[in-house]
Formats: structure tokens, sequence, C-alpha cells
């Protein structure tokens, strides 16, 4: 039990990484670089701030090692409990880091083609790094699937077996379905409005953060105390 218990707090830093590097990454950074729709000013932002443009590809990298990691902290969490589920989670976890690493990979492009003029067809530098940019958003759009998908079986092994409060594992899993409803009405469908986006992501990050808590506080039940 003991031994379980590490895990879980070691899972729980894992899953800490990650939503710090993705707040700041994603949440703060890749605004300051990235303005949609206006290609000239994502351009002057870029030669500009190239520190924080390199600084945001370094975080991006860091979303992909974390989530990674905890993809794999998860499973051998979860292994003992369902190994399906715990299978689950590792592997939709870790498509979800592929399509970011794509990510990273196109925004470290948009900052070599700022830097070197050469490298832009044509040489427009300002519609190369929008267009690199805009891929890289769709990444986290369509990714965003499988972020969904990774959170319905870990939810699942949270309700199945009382390790963990059932309330979070319910959590998690309708903010799962919420993730994966959302990048349908994102990408399928033009003129969804983004609250409606949002509010559908709002349970995964409320059960996000309770389960980092809960690993970083409590660990994992016992099995005596599951059944209880």
């Amino acid at each position: 039990m003991d031994d379980l218990k590490k895990t879980a707090r070691i899972t729980g830093l894992w899953y800490l990484g990650l939503a710090v590097a993705g707040a700041l990454g994603f949440l703060v950074l890749r605004p300051a670089i990235h303005v949609p729709g206006d290609a000239a000013a994502t351009a002057k932002n870029l030669l500009e701030h190239a520190g924080l443009a390199r600084l945001g590809v370094a975080l991006e990298v860091a979303i992909v090692l974390t989530q990674a990691f905890v993809s794999v902290w998860f499973y051998k969490l979860f292994r003992g409990l369902d190994a399906v589920s715990a299978g689950s989670v590792a592997a939709f976890g870790l498509v979800n880091a592929v399509v970011i690493l794509n990510s990273a990979a196109l925004m470290a492009t948009a900052v070599a083609v700022s830097a070197d003029a050469g490298l832009a067809p044509g040489g427009d530098v300002a519609a190369t790094a929008q267009l690199l940019y805009e891929l890289s958003s769709k990444c986290w759009s369509v990714g965003s699937l499988f972020f969904g998908l990774w959170l319905i079986p870990m939810g699942y092994v949270v309700v199945s077996s009382g390790r963990m409060p059932r309330a979070l594992g319910y959590t998690l899993i309708v903010g799962g379905v919420g993730y994966v409803l959302g990048t349908f009405l994102s990408t399928g469908f033009a003129g969804v409005p983004r609250w409606v986006i949002d509010a559908l992501a709002a349970p995964a990050s409320v059960g996000e953060f309770w389960m980092i808590g809960y690993l970083l506080s409590a660990g994992i039940r016992s099995e005596a105390a599951a059944h209880a």
C-alpha cells in the first residue's frame, strides 16, 4: 500500500507539471505571440519577442514530456485495479502527447522562419508563420478528442474501484465526454459560440485539478477503506 501511495503521488507530480506547462504555454505565452487573423501582428511579435516565442516552444515540449510520463504513471497506478482502463488511459494520453509534439514542431518552424526569411515560400514570412501557428492551434483543437478520451477511463477506474472519491470519477467522465463533444462541435460545425465549448470543458478542468490535489494529498485509498 505504501508503494501504491508513492506511485500515486509521483503520478500527481507529473500531472501537476502537465497542468503548469499547459497553463503557461497554451494560455499565457501562445496568445502573446499568435494573433489569430492578423499575420502581420504575429510576425511582429515573433521578431520583437523572439525569446518568449522560443520559451513557448520549450513549454510545448514540456507538455509533451509531462503528458507522456503521467500517462505511463497512471498505467502503473491503475493496472492492478482495471488493466483495460489503465491501458486506455496510457494509450489515449500518449496519442495526445504525439499530437502536441506535432504542434511543437510547427511552432519551432514558425520561430525559425521568423529568423530566416529564406525558409518562407516566396519570402512571405508573415503568411508562413501565421499558417504554421494556425496549424499548431488546430493540433490542439483535434487533439482535445484524445484528451477527453483519456479522462473517461480514468474516471471509470475511480468509480469502479472506490479507491478515490466516486464523485471525482463521475466528474472526470462528464468532463471527458464534454471534451469529446466540444471537439466535434469546434471542428465540424461553424459558428458554435466559444462559451459553449468552454462550458463543455469546464467539468474536465474541475476534475483534473481535483485529481491532482487528491493524488498529492491522499494518494489512493486502501482496498479495505474502499469497501468500508
